[in-house]
């Protein structure tokens, strides 16, 4: 037997939480084959099986947060046979035993007397042991958990809408469920207030009084639908980090936020005429972020103090300029570190973008790729929003937030032309950083991006 445990994902983690298991109990695996996946607060990612062999035990249900080097299965190698069998016998045993017990303690004195009765429950139990084949298709992968809660509480699980990774039913959907049928059950008790109706057919002339106030009752059950207009659903894991972090960077740092707009239109030509030689080239876009990056890498090199950190009454000063890219997911947001940025070109910064935001997206980040940042930088401008006020990633000092660039009329040199403009928000700590210096790190940025004259191709 091989013991597969919880990995430690990075020096600052100590837990994480088993979010889906990607084989079942007695299912064949071959060693650096996805076993599980996990989340913790740095980012999510597929574990591989350390083995090849079967997975003889299943120890920690999904949805489970363990401490790292937590024993969470164990896996039969080829040569085992006794592991390899154990585990599918195991796992019937505890249910198939449950119907034979009645049976074989009433046979000898029973049988003579009533041998029908007694067998006839036995099966039933056994076929609710296990919903049918086409709930398991509707409902995806069951865990033991959620079928023993759903046959406890008789539940269809078809009616269960999952949470879990690929809509998989969590515990806490069950659970969900069970409040809201809770919840919906008050308004049950008034339907038995037909039964006096019955008595409505032997009396002729209580009919026309007797229907009144039961015509009134059944109005209320009309009106507790009102519960189905709101919806119970548990906060997904990173959903529930980053609600942490954002609290925790708001109660630490003093935010201040600095607006600053740009005119883009010397990037904004440059990009419209190199963009389709870019791609043909490079094999992807050639998009304004990496500008950006590049303009805010000579910033920080010029001011250090925004490229800080402050660790108690210190200030901690980073040789290294390693920018953070806020990256959107379907539920919820990631920030990849591009390392040593000021030391790469234009084309290699576009690089690192697409390979960081793919890698983010698909699950397949490490967690050292998102740690060590010290400074950040999120577009909210590829969504159409013009400016607004970033919260700082800590334990950095500033993030600089990037507008859409549209075109807009201005007034040059006492003359309305149309130019190509983009606002940039820089948020900071001002127990460190002064408006003065936030406002000349910006000014920097704009000059940079103004005068464009790096070459790109």
């Amino acid at each position: 037997m091989i013991d597969v445990v919880m990995p430690q994902m990075g020096e600052s983690i100590t837990e994480g939480t088993l979010t889906k298991w990607r084989k079942r109990r007695g299912e064949r695996v071959e060693q650096d084959e996805p076993l599980f996946e996990i989340s913790t607060d740095k980012v999510d990612t597929e574990i591989p099986s350390p083995a090849a062999g079967v997975l003889a035990e299943v120890l920690v249900e999904e949805g489970a947060t363990v401490a790292i080097n937590t024993v969470v299965a164990r896996i039969a190698e080829a040569g085992d046979g006794s592991g390899a069998v154990a585990a599918p016998v195991a796992e019937a045993a505890p249910e198939q035993p449950a119907a034979p017990p009645s049976r074989a303690a009433a046979p000898p004195a029973v049988e003579a007397a009533a041998p029908v009765p007694a067998p006839a429950p036995a099966p039933s139990p056994a076929r609710e042991a296990a919903p049918p084949p086409e709930m398991e298709e509707i409902a995806g992968p069951i865990s033991p958990l959620v079928r023993r809660m759903a046959r406890e509480h008789n539940i269809d699980l078809r009616e269960v809408k999952g949470t879990g990774l690929g809509g998989r039913i969590t515990k806490a959907d069950v659970e969900a469920y069970l409040a809201a049928r809770a919840a919906a059950t008050p308004a049950a008790p008034p339907a038995p207030a037909p039964a006096p109706a019955a008595p409505a057919a032997a009396p002729a002339a209580p009919a026309p009084v007797v229907p009144a106030p039961p015509a009134a009752e059944e109005i209320k059950p009309v009106a507790p639908p009102a519960p189905a207009r709101t919806r119970v659903e548990p906060m997904s894991i990173m959903r529930q980090k980053i609600a942490e972090h954002m609290i925790f960077s708001r109660r630490t740092s003093a935010h201040v936020t600095t607006v600053h707009r740009v005119d883009m239109t010397a990037v904004a030509k440059l990009r419209a005429a190199l963009k389709d030689q870019f791609q043909a080239r490079y094999g992807f876009s050639l998009t304004y972020l990496p500008f950006v990056v590049r303009a805010a890498a000579q910033a920080l090199r010029e001011f250090p103090v925004v490229n800080a950190s402050v660790e108690g009454t210190n200030i901690l000063y980073h040789n290294d300029i390693n920018i953070g890219i806020a990256v959107a997911l379907e539920n919820g947001l990631i920030v990849p570190v591009i390392r040593r940025a000021d030391e790469l070109s234009l084309v290699g910064i576009q690089r690192a973008i697409v390979d960081l935001a793919h890698r983010a997206r698909s699950r397949q980040l490490k967690p050292d790729e998102v740690q060590g940042g010290t400074f950040s930088i999120t577009n909210f401008g590829s969504f159409g929003s013009l400016f607004a006020t970033p919260i700082i990633n800590q334990p950095q000092v500033a993030i600089l937030g990037v507008g859409a660039v549209t075109k807009e009329p201005v007034v040059i040199d006492d003359a309305i032309a149309i130019r190509s403009m983009c606002y940039l928000a820089l948020t900071f700590d001002h127990r460190l950083i002064d408006g003065a210096l936030a406002d000349q790190f910006c000014q920097k940025v704009k000059s940079v991006l103004e005068h464009w004259s790096e070459q790109v191709l």
